[in-house]
């Protein structure tokens, strides 16, 4: 059998590995140079900084993925736990530290804001893993349930627990039932920009991140951008091919069913199957072939997530003590969310800064050192004039808490229509459909679509955005491509061989 998989991001590879140690014959086309999608890096003077996804969680996900095709993990990545979780600061002197160990956390909280809050992140925590056992069977490792297909699984001793999670109430609401101090909502508050999302907006179900973090944060030699590539050189080992520099132009499809995928200069790569590694709005709107378009629905443009402005630097940082991953909080962040909500770039935005070359044994690189600075944003483009300003803002802004930044090599700014450009069809959002109001999770596409022969992976598809979580995309869909192979042979094999005149056998 067959199988073309369009994109090379975590879900693509993903599906391949899987099929290609299956025995399925896979090729995997990548417009890019090679594999990883948005896990990417990319060159700052003599450097390459990530400049993608920086924070690896759900280790468990890739683990099985490589014990199930006979490798190891830690064999082909180098991963380090991380000790400090994040850092996170307000005024200057106003600073707090998420550990790895509950005790320390609490301990630091304590310190920070008080015995209540220390309560009420106790509190917090416990209700954070009910929401993930909750969740983790029925919807992050199956397929994509309807509400009432999540409410059959629970079965009856489960309603009460999915009642529990509270879906019809945000975050941000939510998270007042714990804590009284503004600026711990806010941190809690941040996990739903995991997914691209306001915390004023996003269901309150999303309050698992922090169990998710809880469970451990690594570090990967190479940053995520190097997982991608084990993972792809592994599903090389397995006999999948990888096309780079090939980007596809249509899906083909002949009499109702996938026949192949036409590529830019004329060639078609004839498939059986096809799993698209693509942003499903960009699917709808016909992005790969009208065709195609029909395998996916139209995902308004307010529905869409978050974009970002990121900076990658290579500098001398001195002043404030960065972690490895520090986010200095905006004043407002009603303020913040209600500017982006309007398609403006924040005044006072909030700011993350991933220190590459920082670690829990080495805190204190000499020199340069790599940075990823990323303020959240309207998914639209906006002129020079507008991200001159907004990187202005964010220098600003780290400089009144303390940090100083000399820059020793020229940075490279990204804004929305960088990213729109990078991966079509986005528009530049970089989380597929925005997890806002508590059906936003069950209106993402599953593996399976209308057209046979065609399947989904990927962040804009369930179930949902970030490394792990597209990976189970990426593993569902070739699960459900094997399976609908097989249901296809087993019929085949019971139908009845009958003797003709002509001496033929057939069915």
């Amino acid at each position: 059998m067959k199988v073309v998989i369009v994109g090379a991001g975590i879900g693509g590879l993903t599906a391949a590995l899987r099929l290609a140690h299956a025995g399925l014959d896979v090729t995997v086309l990548e417009q890019a140079h090679g594999p990883g999608g948005k896990m990417r890096s990319v060159p700052v003077g003599v450097s390459a900084v990530e400049a993608g996804p920086t924070v690896f969680t759900m280790r468990w996900v890739f683990d099985e993925l490589f014990a199930e095709c006979g490798a190891e993990l830690a064999a082909h990545v180098g991963l380090e736990p991380a000790a400090i979780l994040a850092r996170h600061t307000w005024r200057p002197g106003e600073t707090l530290d998420l550990m790895a160990e509950p005790e320390a956390s609490e301990a630091a909280i304590a310190t920070f804001a008080g015995a209540r809050e220390r309560d009420g992140y106790r509190r917090f925590r416990a209700r954070a893993a009910e929401v993930y056992a909750t969740l983790e069977g029925p919807f992050i490792r199956g397929e994509r349930p309807s509400p009432v297909d999540l409410t059959r699984r629970a079965g009856l001793s489960g309603l009460g627990d999915l009642w529990r999670i509270q879906p019809f109430t945000s975050l941000w609401s939510a998270l007042g039932d714990y804590f009284a101090d503004s600026r711990l909502r806010q941190l809690f508050g941040r996990y739903a920009t995991y997914c691209g999302s306001s915390p004023f907006a996003a269901p309150a179900t999303l309050m698992l991140v922090a169990h998710v973090e809880s469970q451990g944060v690594w570090h990967v030699t190479g940053g995520l951008s190097r997982l991608a590539h084990a993972v792809a050189h592994l599903a090389g080992e397995r006999g999948a091919r990888f096309r780079y520099a090939t980007p596809a132009r249509r899906i083909a499809v002949s009499g109702g069913r996938v026949v192949g995928v036409d590529l830019t200069d004329g060639e078609r790569v004839p498939a059986d199957a096809v799993i698209c590694n693509a942003d499903v709005a960009g699917l709808a709107e016909g992005l790969l072939g009208r065709e195609a378009a029909r395998g996916a629905d139209a995902v308004p443009a307010s529905e869409r997530s978050l974009s970002a402005v990121t900076l990658c630097l290579s500098a001398r940082a001195q002043g404030f003590p960065l972690a490895r991953h520090t986010v200095f909080f905006s004043a407002d962040y009603a303020a913040e969310f209600a500017q982006i909500a309007r398609g403006t770039l924040p005044d006072d935005p909030t700011i993350y800064v991933c220190a590459q070359d920082r670690s829990d044994a080495a805190p204190h690189p000499h020199g340069s050192e790599r940075l990823l600075c990323l303020a959240n944003a309207p998914a639209r483009p906006f002129s020079p004039s507008e991200i001159e300003t907004c990187v202005t803002t964010m220098r600003r802004r780290l400089s009144a808490s303390g940090l100083t930044l000399a820059d020793t090599a020229e940075p490279v700014t990204t804004q929305p229509e960088d990213f729109a450009r990078l991966f079509p069809g986005s528009a530049g959002a970089l989380y597929g459909r925005a997890s806002h109001g508590w059906m936003a999770s069950f209106k993402r596409p599953g593996a399976r679509t209308k057209i046979p022969g065609l399947y989904l992976a990927g962040g804009s598809v369930h179930p949902g955005p970030g490394v792990p979580m597209a990976a189970q995309s990426g593993r569902i869909a070739a699960d459900s491509l094997m399976h609908d192979r097989s249901r296809a042979r087993a019929s085949i094999r019971g139908w009845i061989a009958t003797a003709t005149s002509g001496g033929t056998s057939t069915p």
